[in-house]
């Protein structure tokens, strides 16, 4: 077998060993560290929010939001079917129930349209997930927030410096959140940010990350919390990382752009929309779905090109399809045909930021291969 081309490797060649250095001959290293201030301030900046709370990774982020959020038992959240399970994992928690939405069929985000139509006198908020790389349509989303008096919680992970209408994926919820794991524009290694407009939210979740500690009671405690503090080393990464934002977008276009010449002639598979009439795709990654084939779905194709030395992973499994979930009584009879599909035949190929260009003509070759079987 070939050497495998992985599926994301991080660039790490800025400023992040000089500011890691930094942080081991200064000796702050924890959570007290002035990266970590530092990174939280140029991030709101740069987003064009008020308040950013670094946290451990996006989950945290999200189960964080949830709880600020006041979502609690018997409460509804408006939800993407198609997502990581990380979403709903609060939500469950406290008592709330999740309600899906389905895919639609071309640019894999939920369907807007099929909102309202959900929204009961339960409902208390609609999540919003940002897919791959293309953002949701979202000012309808904010018309009907605001005709229902719903809150939104904006799950921007996948789609760092991504606009929206010429403004940044992250603006758009009362609370907003990012992941910073080593296959995101930019990377913290693991690590997670809240963003958001409002003074008691924020106090909030930055209560939530810190063990809900009182000022001036320390170790009495009025509320549960959790321990989500981002480190000053994590910080120090990120902060350098966030130096080559505009770098790193247009690496990933480019990516993406490449990928689609090589394979645009090649009727088995569908590739990600290059562009929507509010956004050009960020291309976190390079997804592809097959078309109707009896020879191969997305499990068959990634062994393929698993021998091909290509690494790929899966598309996410739909939430109404999760054992978990299930087990717990949820989503019975419930289907969610676009949703179901991506998972059974959607995956993505190699196309983290230190992808070279052999390598995607590599790639690219090895997918007109199985093409041609």
């Amino acid at each position: 077998m070939k050497k495998l081309i992985p599926v994301n490797e991080p660039l790490l060649d800025g400023n992040e060993k000089k500011y890691l250095l930094e942080c081991i001959d200064s000796g702050w290293i924890s959570s007290e560290g002035p990266f970590v201030h530092e990174f939280e301030e140029k991030f709101a900046k740069y987003i064009g929010r008020k308040h950013a709370i670094s946290v451990t990774n996006g989950t945290a982020a999200i189960d964080a939001s949830i709880e600020a959020l006041g979502i609690t038992h018997g409460d509804e959240v408006i939800m993407p079917a198609f997502t990581i399970i990380s979403c709903v994992n609060q939500i469950i928690r406290n008592g709330a129930v999740p309600v899906l939405i389905d895919s639609d069929p071309d640019t894999w985000n939920m369907n807007v349209k099929d909102i309202e139509n959900k929204i009961t006198k339960k409902t208390k908020a609609i999540l919003v997930v940002h897919i791959y790389g293309l953002p949701v349509d979202i000012d309808p989303i904010l018309d009907i927030a605001k005709k229902y008096n719903l809150s939104i919680l904006e799950d921007a992970a996948e789609v760092h410096g991504q606009t929206y209408k010429q403004k940044l994926c992250g603006n758009f919820g009362d609370i907003s959140t990012f992941s910073f794991y080593p296959n995101k524009h930019i990377t913290t290694g693991e690590g997670g940010m809240i963003l958001t407009d409002d003074d008691r939210l924020a106090e909030k979740c930055r209560s939530l990350r810190n063990l809900c500690f009182q000022e001036n009671n320390r170790f009495v405690h009025e509320s549960l919390g959790w321990n989500l503090r981002l480190t000053n080393i994590q910080a120090a990464l990120g902060l350098a990382q966030l130096e080559r934002i505009e770098e790193f977008i247009l690496k990933k276009r480019k990516i993406g752009q490449s990928y689609t010449e090589l394979l645009k002639d090649i009727n088995l598979y569908q590739l990600p929309v290059s562009k929507t009439e509010f956004s050009s795709n960020i291309y976190w990654v390079f997804g592809i779905v097959l078309k109707d084939n009896k020879k191969f779905n997305a499990k068959s194709a990634m062994r393929y090109l698993q021998q091909k030395g290509i690494g790929t992973r899966p598309f996410f499994c739909p939430m109404n399809m999760q054992p978990v979930l299930l087990n717990k009584g949820l989503f019975k009879d419930e289907k969610y045909p676009n949703a179901e599909n991506l998972y059974e035949n959607g995956f993505y190929v190699p196309s983290g930021m230190a992808l070279k260009k052999q390598q995607i003509e590599d790639v690219a070759s090895a997918l007109i291969e199985m093409a041609a079987e």
